[in-house]
């Protein structure tokens, strides 16, 4: 098969397209052929990138873990999905990803995809819009009559928390550059800040929860701006232990995880139109160095595609 791979740990500069062995398939994985897969800007810097479960080196190694496409084969067992269905999924991290023709990925972490979306959309929901639920959600206890400030709205997660909070019924303030203003208050933002020209703390009181998808000094100058007792959660930055205590409030960094449940209430919302998508540029398979170089530059709208082969 075609795959984009890295023979060494590095930046875009290591990615090379090339012929690779199809995957190995483990106990309960599919083999799922791969139509799209989004990029993180950060993932040629992490461990699990180039490491397998157990520590071990894995190179060389195929990054993308954000995909949809078909299943080829499915493990015995499973009787909901099978040969044919069009899926999508958040692969784990450290494991051979979907920057390539096919994927072997544990069957239990597949979703149908929205049925509304093609396979460069659907694959560009799976890590942020994951991520977004989490944060809010699971992480945040957001409810229905809160206030949420989150940074960093116009960014791959940030747009899907900005829809995902309104949904949920939160007062949804958010930050970004002046262009991306009106695009936030068309996905339901109640309040827009464009940090380029204005501190959000000194306009922002009392908040339930925080989300910092933008990392750097966000975190330190956010606590500010939440109450006692609320949450902030950060997917950018890690926050100190001992810093939640001296602000009387929750706190935590967290890395995504895969999860099915989640993936089908996402594609039910992106079905009944509740839901939207924003990708940014989509990019053939074999220009993966370049996707990852733009990647780099940050302030980017939505997400950055590869399309690994042609809808059909």
């Amino acid at each position: 098969m075609k795959a984009v791979r890295l023979h060494a740990r590095g930046g875009p500069d290591q990615l090379v397209y090339e012929d690779a062995p199809l995957p190995t398939l483990h106990p309960g994985d599919a083999l799922v052929r791969v139509y799209a897969t989004a990029i993180t800007r950060t993932e040629l810097t992490w461990d699990q990138t180039y490491q397998n479960p157990d520590g071990s080196s894995r190179l060389p190694t195929i990054p993308g873990h954000e995909l949809s496409g078909v299943i080829e084969s499915m493990p015995p067992g499973i009787k909901d999905l099978g040969p044919g269905d069009a899926v999508y999924a958040l692969a784990d991290f450290p494991r051979n990803g979907a920057a390539a023709e096919y994927i072997a990925i544990r069957a239990a972490d597949l979703a149908l995809k929205p049925r509304t979306l093609d396979h460069v959309h659907s694959a560009s929901v799976t890590l942020s819009g994951l991520t977004a639920w989490q944060a809010l959600f699971t992480h945040g206890g957001l409810e229905r009559g809160q206030k949420v400030l989150i940074h960093g709205g116009a960014g791959g997660v940030g747009v899907f928390a900005v829809q995902l909070a309104k949904w949920k019924g939160a007062h949804v303030i958010t930050t970004s550059s002046g262009a991306n203003l009106d695009f936030l208050r068309g996905l339901g933002a109640d309040e827009t800040i464009d940090y380029t020209t204005t501190r959000f703390e000194d306009h922002v009181r009392a908040v339930d929860v925080v989300l910092d998808a933008v990392g750097g000094d966000t975190v330190s100058r956010s606590w500010a701006v939440l109450r006692p007792g609320g949450a902030m959660i950060s997917v950018a930055t890690y926050i100190p232990q001992d810093e939640p205590a001296k602000h009387r409030a929750r706190g935590l960094f967290f890395i995504v995880e895969p999860n099915r449940e989640q993936l089908e209430e996402l594609a039910q919302l992106i079905d009944r139109g509740q839901l939207k998508t924003s990708v940014g540029r989509v990019f053939p398979l074999a220009q993966a160095r370049q996707a990852f170089e733009l990647a780099l530059e940050g302030h980017n709208r939505g997400k950055l595609v590869l399309q690994v082969r042609d809808e059909k």
